[in-house]
C-alpha cells in the first residue's frame, strides 16, 4: 500500500529561502543527476514513447535551470537516439539555458504554461516533464498533465524518486560530493556558498529535508493514471528504473494518442 503524498515545502522553491541556497541545491543536483548517470535508465522508455509518437522533437515543460533535460538529452545521443529537446518553463531561466544551447538543446524565451500551451510550439512534439511534476499539487498537476496532452503525440513524465522516505537515501554518496563541490565549481558566490556548505550544516540539511519532501511529494503512476481519465485515444505505460548502482529507483508514466 503506498504511502499519503505530503504536499511539504522544499527549500529549493521557496521564495523566501534566501537565493544562494536555491541556486547551491539546484546546481548540486544537478551534478548529482550527471554524476550518478541517474538520467541513463529513462533513455529506453523515452525511446519507446518517441517511437510510438512517430517523433523525434521533445518540448520540455518546466525545465527549471536544465539541467535535467541537458543530461537527458546527452544521455539519449551517447545510444544513438537523435532527439532534439526544446525547454521551456513559466520562468524561463534563458541566462541558465543559453550556456546549454546546443544542436540538440534550445529554449523558449517566452513563457510557457504547462497547462495551456499554445499549437504552434507543441505541434508534433512529445512533451516532458522530467523531476518537476512533483512541485503541483494534485489539481495543478492534473491540469498539466492533462494541458500537456493537447495536440501532443505521446506525453513522458519521470521522477528520480518514488514515495518512500529512504528512496532519496540512494543518492546521498553522490549527491554528498556534488554538494560539498559547488562551492568550488560555481560561477559566481563562492564565500557564501562554502559558508552554508563547509563552514555551516545549513546546506546539508536545507539538501536532505528537499530530496525527503521530493520523495514524498512524488506521484504513484495510478494516481497519474486517474489524471488522464477520460482522454480518448490514448495508451499509457509505467515503469520504474534503477539508479545509483541498483541501490536507487525513479519512476516513468508514458502516453501515446493513436496515429
Amino acid at each position: 500500500m503506498a504511502l499519503p503524498r505530503l504536499q511539504l515545502f522544499e527549500f529549493n522553491d521557496a521564495a523566501w529561502a534566501p537565493a544562494v541556497l536555491r541556486d547551491t541545491l539546484v546546481e548540486a543536483l544537478s551534478r548529482a543527476i550527471r554524476w550518478g548517470s541517474l538520467m541513463d535508465g529513462l533513455v529506453a522508455p523515452l525511446a519507446r514513447c518517441l517511437d510510438a509518437a512517430g517523433t523525434s522533437k521533445v518540448l520540455d515543460l518546466a525545465a527549471g535551470a536544465g539541467g535535467p533535460a541537458a543530461i537527458l538529452s546527452e544521455a539519449m545521443a551517447k545510444r544513438g537516439h537523435d532527439v532534439h529537446f526544446l525547454m521551456s518553463d513559466l520562468f524561463p531561466n534563458v541566462a541558465q539555458w543559453e550556456a546549454l544551447r546546443s544542436e540538440r538543446l534550445d529554449f523558449v524565451r517566452e513563457p510557457v504554461d504547462a497547462t495551456n500551451i499554445s499549437p504552434t510550439l507543441g505541434e508534433g512534439r512529445v512533451r516532458v516533464i522530467i523531476n518537476a511534476l512533483h512541485h503541483f499539487p494534485p489539481e495543478l498537476a492534473r491540469q498539466a498533465l492533462r494541458g500537456a496532452c493537447e495536440n501532443a503525440p505521446g506525453v513522458f513524465i519521470a521522477e528520480g524518486l518514488v514515495r518512500n522516505p529512504l528512496s532519496f537515501a540512494a543518492m546521498a554518496p553522490v549527491g554528498l560530493a556534488a554538494l560539498m563541490a559547488t562551492p568550488v565549481l560555481a560561477k559566481d558566490r563562492h564565500l557564501s556558498r562554502a559558508l552554508i556548505s563547509w563552514l555551516s550544516p545549513v546546506a546539508l540539511a536545507a539538501a536532505a529535508w528537499d530530496g525527503t519532501v521530493s520523495s514524498m511529494r512524488s506521484y504513484e503512476p495510478s494516481e497519474l493514471q486517474e489524471m488522464v481519465a477520460g482522454l480518448e485515444g490514448w495508451t499509457w505505460t509505467s515503469g520504474q528504473y534503477a539508479h545509483s548502482r541498483g541501490f536507487g529507483t525513479g519512476s516513468w508514466f508514458s502516453g501515446t494518442r493513436a496515429r
